[in-house]
């Protein structure tokens, strides 16, 4: 007999799922692309990026590669200390504080982060021209690395 699986005490959330390509001599081959972000909502968040032959195996893998990455993030009553601005290749994303009640004004992949993170009151806003989610969700990530 197995023993139960042990509750992971982190939230996820696929973020992307892509089937890519490469161009061998006999044709192509696919393999996907999951991004995946988990964390605690009580200030520890990481994003995960992995391929694999089939989704399952490409979510399972990037799950483990987010826990890897995870990082710590300063929260103050549901929200950040200071405005922060980062930029990730073409993403470029700012994020501000709010007042209790306010709510979290963000959106796509920054605010998939900024909520598994546990920031429930801020603005946010994608300054960069790239709607890709992967970049923005990593530019969010050296956002919050600069809260010290």
């Amino acid at each position: 007999m197995r023993e139960p699986k042990i509750k992971s005490e982190y939230k996820e959330k696929v973020l992307d799922l892509r089937r890519v390509t490469r161009v061998v001599a006999g044709g192509k081959r696919f393999r996907f692309r999951a991004t995946i972000i988990i964390g605690n909502e009580k200030g520890t968040v990481g994003v995960g990026i992995a391929k694999g032959a089939d989704v399952a195996q490409s979510v399972n893998k990037a799950k483990a590669d987010a826990r890897k990455k995870l990082i710590n993030v300063e929260i103050k009553n549901k929200t950040i200390p200071y405005e922060v601005k980062a930029k990730f290749s073409a993403a470029q994303v700012i994020i501000k504080p709010a007042k209790e009640g306010h709510g979290l004004k963000a959106g796509g992949a920054v605010r998939a982060v900024l909520l598994l993170a546990g920031v429930r009151d801020a603005t946010a806003k994608c300054l960069g021209r790239t709607k890709n989610k992967l970049t923005n969700a990593l530019a969010t990530i050296e956002a919050l690395k600069q809260l010290k």
